[in-house]
């Protein structure tokens, strides 16, 4: 049951570490860090995709900025409370880490596929220019009874499909996790630049 569980949510990822490794939590003696990898898009733009992985996988006290890494793993989520109230917090999980001496510039870098719920029912819009877009939260098990709550975007033809889904329906989704910043109204007069993660999809099937 594990093994069908981890092939429900499968992440490959190549890119370059931008940032240096940050503690973030132990268990039963195991250390796990966070930093953050640029995967190129097929235009001039990057996702900055944030990472998880143990100090087993790598040596955490050397500085890897600007090499490269293929990650094998999973886009997990965690409820995170502040006093303004609770944030999902998403990440990907590695499993799998090597180093390699550079990134070939293509999507392959950024690959994700998902098979879970939807979450809550999706949400249909066009853009200014007519673009149709659906949002759909997908709720993906893992092992040992938790569960992954996964924003995905759907665009054109697979928009209008998707907006269709109702709550509880089974689906298969894969693309790329893509990286958006937005300012953050947090008064009347300040405003913070946040980052938001999502699974950009290219396909999406009802199981």
């Amino acid at each position: 049951m594990e093994n069908k569980l981890i092939g429900s949510n499968q992440v490959n990822i190549t890119g370059e570490i931008v940032s240096e490794f940050s503690y973030h939590h132990s268990i039963y003696g195991e250390g796990f860090y966070t930093t953050d990898v640029t995967s190129p898009r097929l235009s001039d733009k990057y996702d900055s995709i944030p990472v998880m992985v143990s100090d087993r996988l790598l040596d955490v006290n050397t500085d890897c900025r600007g090499m490269f890494v293929t990650i094998e793993g999973q886009f997990r989520s965690y409820n995170l409370y502040k006093e303004d109230g609770n944030h999902t917090v998403l990440y990907v999980f590695a499993r799998e880490l090597e180093f390699v001496k550079d990134a070939e510039y293509s999507t392959r870098n950024n690959q994700i596929l998902l098979d879970g719920c939807v979450y809550k029912e999706p949400v249909y819009r066009k853009t200014p220019l007519g673009r149709e877009i659906a949002d759909i939260l997908l709720a993906v098990n893992r092992p040992y009874g938790k569960t992954d709550y996964i924003p995905c975007i759907c665009w054109g033809r697979n928009a209008r499909y998707a907006n269709h889904f109702k709550v509880g329906d089974r689906c298969t989704m894969s693309g790329r996790i893509q990286s958006r910043t937005y300012m953050k109204k947090i008064s009347d007069t300040e405003y913070e630049e946040r980052t938001a993660y999502e699974v950009s999809c290219h396909k999406v099937e009802l199981v």
